[in-house]
């Protein structure tokens, strides 16, 4: 899952940054609003974190902007303890949830997951396909209840097949989903991390869709020969 910051306090973008990353996600980051529309218009985040009083452009601006120009993208806006305004006025542009400041990282980053989980049709923070099993809370993975241990990466690539689960998944979209900006992106490198997964779980649930890209079927998962 790849995620943008739109926020101009430099330490509490760098504080948010890092606690998404070490969550698992790929992040990307603006310090005020022009940049921050512009990333958000034209990459394609899963959700993007957005402060109200930035410099340039404001978030409801911002968020108007996006809005107008038909991206659907989750955004959680950030507003000042005293600014309620800013939560009606972030909604009425198009916002899906809000934090308010200061707020607890943990908060956040269970809006955030709450947010992309229900974006992709999910009702639980337990994710299941066959007998594997994804704990978006924890950010475990378990096949017939036992854990497998997976590097950040191959735990991303799950989670983003496993969040889209029964949709064809091309290899250019898991690239654009599973690396932040400045990541020298390979998608030869998303069949490694494929190959790997499959090796892990030990289980038929990934599949290939030949020149489509790959599909995880709700179904699927039986153990492999």
């Amino acid at each position: 899952m790849r995620l943008l910051v739109v926020e101009d306090d430099r330490d509490l973008n760098r504080q948010v940054v890092s606690a998404l990353e070490e969550a698992g996600y790929a992040v990307d980051k603006a310090f005020d609003g022009e940049e921050g529309a512009f990333l958000g218009e034209t990459e394609p985040y899963d959700c993007i974190i957005l402060d109200m009083g930035l410099p340039k452009a404001d978030g409801v601006s911002v968020l108007s902007g996006w809005r107008r120009a038909q991206v659907k993208t989750p955004v959680i806006i950030l507003t000042a303890r005293d600014r309620w305004s800013d939560k009606v006025n972030g909604f009425d542009a198009g916002a899906d949830d809000y934090v308010t400041k200061p707020f607890h990282m943990e908060e956040l980053l269970a809006r955030v997951r709450a947010l992309l989980r229900r974006t992709a049709g999910h009702a639980t923070s337990q994710i299941s396909a066959g007998p594997v099993v994804l704990d978006t809370r924890s950010g475990r993975v378990f096949v017939d209840g036992s854990p497998v241990k997976l590097t950040s990466h191959e735990y991303r690539l799950l989670s983003y097949l496993m969040h889209h689960t029964g949709r064809v998944v091309s290899r250019a979209e898991l690239t654009e989903h599973l690396y932040d900006q400045d990541f020298d992106r390979d998608s030869n490198t998303i069949e490694v991390f494929v190959g790997r997964l499959r090796k892990k779980l030990a289980v038929d649930l990934i599949q290939t869709v030949r020149g489509l890209g790959y599909l995880i079927d709700a179904g699927a998962g039986g153990k492999q020969p």
